[in-house]
């Protein structure tokens, strides 16, 4: 399901020329030159349950519940004329249909600028094109959002982790067979590391032993009686 932000440059009424003045005020008052409506742009619906198709707009004016206007259509495709169910002047207006009869609720929030809906017991006929087209004077741009339903009667087949299992306990198993390895060789160098220090040590003391043998030796033969 993807996210996205639409902008429209499309106007509820034809727009008047502003003056370079007025322009200049404009800009420095409302920096965006459009309204935003934040929208899925594609949604895929469970036949039989219940989803909310959301639609949120920014505008840099404060929203007057007196002049704020909505309208949410449907066609089947983007080819087709457009369906309005739902519409805002001075009030939610759900607009009964033969489509949707009264599946339809307004679940949004005006103060937060939400104008989601729900739509409950989907049906395969349900599926197509939603527009959540909105107007906040004194902003001339009309906010336009357009989300793609598509109904599907069976949820897709959850992933196979096996795979994914398996190999991560292939990597695992690696790598305790590298750490098990450098463990080994460092202790084999430990070892050949004190056996080595160990045939010095007794080197050493086979040497202090010799140089001390050595003058006894010596001592012993200067008092050996002369042959008569």
């Amino acid at each position: 399901m993807h996210f996205t932000l639409q902008k429209r440059n499309k106007t509820w009424m034809p727009a008047t020329n502003l003056s370079i003045v007025g322009l200049v005020v404009y800009i420095l008052a409302c920096p965006a030159s459009s309204m935003d409506v934040l929208v899925h742009n594609q949604i895929n619906v469970l036949n039989g349950t219940m989803v909310r198709i959301q639609c949120i707009f920014t505008s840099c004016y404060k929203m007057d519940v007196n002049k704020f206007a909505m309208n949410w259509t449907y066609q089947e495709n983007t080819n087709e004329t457009e369906e309005m169910f739902m519409t805002y002047k001075k009030g939610m207006m759900p607009l009964r249909t033969d489509r949707f009869s009264d599946r339809v609720q307004f679940v949004g929030n005006l103060e937060k600028n939400d104008l989601s809906i729900t739509l409950s017991d989907v049906q395969l006929s349900d599926e197509g094109v939603y527009n959540c087209y909105v107007r906040n004077p004194p902003d001339r741009i009309q906010g336009h959002g357009i989300i793609n339903m598509f109904v599907v009667t069976e949820l897709p087949p959850p992933r196979d982790s096996t795979i994914a299992v398996a190999i991560g306990a292939s990597v695992g198993g690696a790598l305790a067979l590298l750490i098990l390895s450098m463990v080994v060789v460092k202790c084999i160098r430990r070892h050949k590391k004190q056996e080595l220090i160990s045939d010095e040590q007794k080197m050493e003391e086979e040497g202090k032993l010799d140089a001390e043998g050595g003058p006894e030796e010596g001592t012993k033969k200067a008092f050996l009686p002369e042959d008569v």
